[in-house]
């Protein structure tokens, strides 16, 4: 919906500017935006100390446009709000110009046309682009997975670990070595994708949980390395 800010010339309006700004940095969003070059355009300076968020704003404002126009400004101002010198030919203007033709009144959206959309949209598309997500280190780990007891099925504790999936997981090589007393325990290779797995987790929520624990009674991480 459109925004309106009148006669920002005045205490009405600077007031009505300071609690619009209060606990944001611009007038549409985190980033400067041709809105707030409208609306900074029609305060005449920078607010006093009683409008701390459009004081703020104003000094924000400010320094993006010295980057932008490193040329010493010598400061004009526009006419056109109440109190304001107007020349003869200026007031015959106003006294012409078709009713509600109003200067101070800012639709902050209204006029925006599709060229101006388009080129937004070719910016973000363009900046997406450019930014490639960096990819995430991996790890090389060697699980201990050992059984209840001698009787565990060693095959179907081996299918129960490799049913596991997940998204940057990828289970390896294994073996079975020999625990002690006829108990043998499965030694597996897996390598995760750091910002996607936890080996952690895969052990406390997936592997030792149903219905894997029916074959697996614990796991243990012999060795981790980073790829």
């Amino acid at each position: 919906m459109a925004v309106t800010f009148s006669d920002l010339h005045t205490e009405s309006g600077l007031k009505c500017l300071d609690e619009f700004l209060s606990g944001k940095a611009y007038i549409s969003g985190d980033n400067l935006t041709r809105d707030d070059i409208k609306v900074y355009a029609a305060v005449w300076e920078k607010p006093g100390d009683s409008f701390p968020n459009a004081s703020k704003w104003y000094d924000a404002v400010s320094t993006h446009l010295a980057t932008s126009f490193p040329g010493k400004a010598v400061g004009v101002r526009v006419s056109g709000g109440k109190g304001a010198p107007v020349d003869a030919a200026s007031a015959e203007e106003v006294k012409d110009a078709p009713a509600g033709d109003d200067d101070d009144d800012l639709d902050l959206f209204g006029d925006e046309t599709e060229d101006d959309k388009k080129a937004a949209e070719e910016r973000e598309a363009a900046k997406k682009a450019s930014s490639k997500k960096k990819e995430s280190g991996k790890s090389s780990v060697l699980l201990d997975v050992k059984p209840w007891d001698d009787e565990t099925d060693m095959k179907k504790l081996e299918e129960a670990v490799r049913s596991i999936e997940m998204p940057g997981l990828i289970w390896g090589a294994s073996k079975l070595a020999p625990v002690g007393y006829g108990i043998k325990k499965l030694q597996i290779m897996l390598s995760i994708v750091d910002d996607l797995v936890s080996v952690d987790s895969l052990i406390e929520e997936r592997l030792t949980v149903e219905p894997c624990n029916e074959y697996i009674q614990s796991c243990d991480i012999v060795a981790f390395n980073k790829i």
